[in-house]
């Protein structure tokens, strides 16, 4: 069990929800992947300047070397020998001296420093040969200076160390192509930034949404199975106080992620609701049968979520009528005694509620009022909240409360409490260890994995059986990572 908890604590990397993020946006990978590919041969094309390369070979004849007044004999197969000679003659190349020389030979305009820059020179293959490249934007320009360097460079060297000399293998040509850029190295160069980006993008995106999207969402954030996945009855009706928390006469939201305006009252309860919802509450109640086989003759069942405005209200209410249909007692309590919604919802009368029986101002009896869809021969009871107290998670805690749960378990087959969301108040805390069982209300694209966790984890430290979640609003595409709503 310890070992459970620690795990939910942080949250996985989904390699499977990665995967399939970047599937549904391949399209989008491969557009950007083609025109950041397209956009570096064009910035290739209209602002890198084609630079030609012309090269001429040397070869070091090394036998002996004589510096000042010392002379040295050199074994002609000593490769490491030759690779050190080697660098000498680069270090000489690139001296000042030497290069002022190329370039008034050559006749060109630059500064020693700019010529230093065109000139590369290193071993062929660790060989006694090396080759020295010009870079220009010119080509005759590049031959021009290679060639210059096969002249000067053989006679500097000869006045510099005494018994050996740097003979011309290949003299440089007139390059006949560009050395670079390469269009296609750039190219794919390009294509792998966008392809990278995009991907990063995507995949940061995916690991920092933690957002309930699938239902595979809601089954890695808790081990409590999804007993039922209710479709959104209605899709213009997303943000209105019907899935609200709280709203006013004045049809204004209050909770946390109110939205838009008050639409028009949807076929959101009872039997008008679409064949899909009413399947999926059917499928609720029959697996509820099943979690309290053998059991009490009546269940109370409490009904919460993380957040509001997750619909937990409606699934209290559909639950209930669901129930009432196999011909039992049922009993719908709206325990939110911050923020009711239930009265208003149905119809029906606010006072006397929950909490004046709680405060002694009523008997039990006052409490009850019969609800009644039209078209539907089934009918159940609702407790409404009644007055707002100042004490709500008091009074849910009472002995009073454990007394009138008491009175319904004798009076109805079942109980359902409809109490506040877990993210909003701890009011669902105090009833939640007097129920038979909590079902826990998601939303699709509204909820997110966190609150999941943390909504499972303090109803199971209160010690509240958890029977299971109602996975609310699903959408028939699956909630596809990046479509809005």
């Amino acid at each position: 069990m310890e070992e459970n908890k620690k795990n939910r604590d942080e949250l996985e990397i989904d390699l499977g929800r990665l995967l399939r993020a970047l599937l549904s946006r391949a399209w989008m990978i491969a557009i950007v992947s083609v025109l950041c590919a397209v956009l570096t041969v064009i910035g290739t094309i209209l602002f890198v300047t084609p630079k030609y390369e012309s090269a001429a070979m040397f070869y070091v004849n090394n036998n002996n070397l004589s510096f000042g007044d010392t002379s040295v004999s050199i074994d002609s197969g000593d490769l490491s020998t030759s690779r050190n000679l080697v660098d000498s003659y680069i270090v000489i190349l690139n001296t000042r001296a030497t290069l002022m020389d190329v370039i008034d030979y050559a006749g060109v305009s630059y500064s020693y420093k700019e010529l230093q820059g065109m000139i590369s020179a290193k071993a062929v293959n660790e060989t006694e040969i090396f080759r020295v490249v010009v870079n220009s934007p010119d080509p005759q320009e590049a031959e021009k200076i290679a060639n210059a360097i096969a002249y000067i460079l053989p006679k500097r060297i000869s006045t510099i160390i005494d018994g050996t000399s740097a003979k011309v293998v290949d003299a440089a040509v007139v390059p006949s192509s560009p050395s670079s850029p390469s269009y296609v190295k750039n190219t794919v160069i390009g294509f792998l930034i966008g392809f990278l980006f995009v991907v990063a993008v995507i995949v940061l995106r995916t690991i920092l949404d933690v957002v309930i999207r699938t239902a595979d969402d809601v089954t890695q954030s808790c081990p409590h199975p999804i007993l039922a996945e209710v479709p959104d009855m209605n899709a213009h009706s997303k943000g209105s106080s019907y899935y609200g928390y709280g709203s006013s006469r004045s049809g204004k939201k209050k909770g946390k992620y109110a939205t838009g305006s008050q639409p028009e009252k949807p076929a959101l309860m009872g039997p008008s609701i679409s064949f899909a919802a009413s399947e999926s509450y059917k499928l609720l109640r029959t697996k509820l049968q099943f979690s309290f086989a053998d059991e009490n003759d009546c269940h109370v069942i409490g009904l919460s979520s993380a957040l509001s405005g997750e619909g937990k209200s409606l699934s209290a209410v559909n639950l209930a009528f669901t129930l009432s249909q196999l011909n039992k007692k049922v009993l719908l309590v709206d325990c939110d005694m911050r923020r009711p919604t239930l009265a208003e919802k149905l119809g029906i009368l606010k006072y006397p509620g929950l909490s004046s029986y709680l405060t002694r101002q009523c008997a039990f009896e006052e409490l009850l009022q019969p609800c009644k869809f039209d078209g539907s021969e089934n009918a159940f009871h609702v407790i409404t909240a009644g007055h707002n107290p100042p004490n709500p998670v008091e009074l849910l805690s009472s002995d009073r409360m454990k007394n009138a749960l008491d009175i319904m378990r004798k009076a109805f087959d079942y109980v359902i409490l409809d109490l506040p969301p877990v993210g909003e108040v701890t009011d669902a805390m105090a009833v939640a260890k007097k129920t038979d069982g909590m079902l826990l209300v998601v939303r699709q694209n509204y909820c997110n994995r966190i609150a999941v966790n943390s909504l499972v984890r303090q109803f199971e430290f209160v010690g509240a059986r958890i029977l299971g979640l109602v996975y609310n609003c699903a959408s028939e595409d699956g909630g596809v990572y990046g479509k809005k709503y």
